[in-house]
């Protein structure tokens, strides 16, 4: 893994660590689940920017965790979302990432450029699934129903152009981090400890928005190579 990361993704990650340990030792101090998480999240990250596949096995983990997390504050939608969409399609993209290398390089994916046809193809699933478990939501009076709503739709997005390889999903999942922001900031007025998942968001939102920069450029780099 020598010289694997730029020292710029080294720095992003150092710096989104030491924020996430910080923050958990300022406002929570118990939740060790809530720092396993953002931690196993913030690294998984950085290897989904760099599209490798342990990216995506991390990911699965991660969900499982912020699942149980979310349970804990009764924001059932992001657990249902997370338990139930994000970490299998993050299994089914893990399948996928592997299936298609970049070459023979097994810790890069190959790139890929989604149709308008199934552009409109994933907006109108994302609908479908947004419209079910906004009911579903209501039944378990799920707090904050309106960004949890929101969130199912973002997530949906995400895990889909994850799984087809679209440099739009670093995208989609930094909308999502924003939902997540102002989901947690809720859950904060009530209790503080929920601010460190606040800023574990904010870590992701950063590196989100770098993983889309590092696709793009991996995309015209793959391009000028064939």
């Amino acid at each position: 893994m020598k010289n694997y990361f730029s020292k710029l993704e080294i720095i992003l990650w150092s710096s989104s660590v030491l924020l996430i340990v910080v923050s958990f030792r300022v406002f929570d101090r118990e939740n060790y689940l809530t720092l396993l998480a953002s931690l196993v999240g913030v690294t998984s990250l950085i290897f989904n920017a760099k599209g490798n596949p342990f990216g995506q096995l991390l990911m699965v983990l991660f969900s499982l965790l912020y699942g149980i997390i979310s349970f804990s504050f009764d924001y059932y939608g992001e657990m249902i979302t997370y338990l139930g969409m994000t970490m299998p399609m993050a299994v089914f993209a893990l399948i996928s990432w592997l299936r298609n290398p970049y070459k023979e390089n097994k810790a890069e994916v190959k790139v890929n450029t989604i149709s308008k046809k199934e552009t409109l193809f994933m907006w109108i699933g994302a609908i479908a699934i947004t419209v079910l478990l906004y009911f579903v939501l209501e039944h378990f009076n799920t707090a904050n129903i309106v960004p949890s709503t929101m969130s199912v739709t973002t997530s949906f997005i995400a895990v889909y152009l994850t799984f087809r390889r679209s440099p739009l999903f670093a995208l989609a999942y930094a909308s999502n981090d924003i939902v997540l922001i102002i989901l947690w900031v809720m859950a904060s007025v009530y209790d503080i400890r929920y601010i460190s998942v606040v800023v574990c968001f904010i870590a992701f939102l950063v590196n989100d928005i770098y993983g889309y920069i590092s696709w793009k450029k991996m995309k015209i780099r793959q391009s000028e190579k064939k």
